[in-house]
């Protein structure tokens, strides 16, 4: 029998803020029924011997440098995933003959996902949380919507805004949720975000940023490597989630592969913000990253370039490469699958004018 977590809109966390520079940098609190549920569920599969591998604490240093990389040697992912799918189109359709979730041992089910609902709103898809069996991090997860349904790995609005609510649910703000499409890294064709727990700051969280369409919380951030950010408090959650998709779906029409990350965030702001505006994280960002389409199979670089990396957040597979790779090392790796600074800038007048007559 799964464990039914029930919630509502009353269980996000509303009044949250981070304290320090790197390093865990937490402000204390107490875990909430989400991270309580969660974390218990992923250590009890672990102890069961239900993953790969046993997950220690990993090392991790922070590389010297204004971007604040927060690299991790993380060995035996690199050994003991699953081989990667053979990815050949970002609209590639769902395949049943290969991996996907309906295939999983039911025991790596943490929960169901049911959301409350109002008499007039539409009744909730359902979504399911299940131990990634090769984790990145501490409570690395995967949220699957309905896997009966068999979606490629295509974002829908439903899958967004679970993905933002997961964050919300959560009081430690180093909750993480992301999403890799087809052409940017993603290893399996069945629809799915990735979350998992990192106790370092991470820079997207606080830089300051553009506003493009400010009014459907739509900006730009124009620290390395640039990207398209969404913000959104609970409130306005709706909106911002309608927004998204409507980008990344002309993202999909255009065959432009991408990686999204949501964290915990700062209301989007300049450089004048004082120290509370700056460690507030009542809101979420979304990073949203265009980028150069990959297919075939994965290139076996330091490090491979999906939605934790761009976000600051390095894995590294070898010990050589942990301890000898610098912030520039990282930076020219990334910046070969970033578009080029033209097609960037041209999408992004593409997209605003897309929000703005929507």
């Amino acid at each position: 029998m799964v464990l039914q977590f029930i919630y509502s809109n009353q269980d996000f966390v509303t009044d949250l803020s981070q304290t320090g520079k790197n390093g865990p940098g937490v402000v204390p609190s107490t875990p909430t029924r989400f991270d309580s549920t969660l974390q218990a569920g992923w250590r009890d599969r672990m102890d069961r011997g239900l993953f790969r591998y046993h997950l220690g604490d990993l090392q991790t240093r922070i590389l010297p440098g204004p971007c604040g990389f927060v690299a991790q040697l993380n060995v035996q992912r690199g050994v003991e995933r699953r081989k990667p799918q053979e990815i050949l189109s970002i609209q590639q359709e769902f395949n049943a003959g290969q991996f996907n979730f309906n295939r999983i041992n039911p025991e790596e089910i943490i929960l169901e996902m049911i959301k409350e609902t109002r008499p007039q709103e539409d009744q909730p898809c359902r979504i399911i949380v299940i131990v990634n069996v090769s984790p990145l991090e501490f409570g690395h997860c995967l949220f699957v919507p309905d896997p009966s349904l068999c979606l490629p790995q295509v974002l829908t609005e439903f899958a967004i805004r679970v993905g933002i609510e997961s964050v919300l649910l959560s009081s430690d703000p180093g909750f993480r949720v992301g999403f890799n499409s087809l052409g940017a890294f993603a290893s399996v064709n069945h629809l799915h975000l990735h979350g998992y727990f990192l106790a370092h700051q991470l820079k997207i969280e606080s830089v300051p940023v553009k506003p493009l369409v400010p009014e459907r919380g739509f900006y730009r951030l124009e620290e390395f490597p640039a990207c398209f950010l969404f913000y959104t408090e609970s409130e306005h959650l709706d909106e911002v989630t309608k927004a998204i998709c409507q980008v990344t779906d002309l993202l999909v029409d255009g065959d432009v592969a991408h990686n999204l990350f949501m964290t915990r965030g700062s209301l989007p702001g300049d450089c004048t913000q004082d120290e509370k505006g700056r460690s507030s994280r009542k809101g979420v960002r979304v990073a949203l990253w265009p980028r150069i389409s990959c297919f075939g199979a994965k290139e076996e670089s330091a490090i491979n370039v999906a939605l934790c990396e761009l976000a600051g957040h390095l894995p590294f597979k070898n010990k050589h490469d942990y301890d000898r790779s610098t912030e520039k090392d990282v930076v020219e790796i990334i910046q070969r699958f970033l578009l080029p600074d033209e097609d960037f800038l041209k999408l992004e007048q593409q997209l605003v004018t897309h929000l703005m007559g929507l």
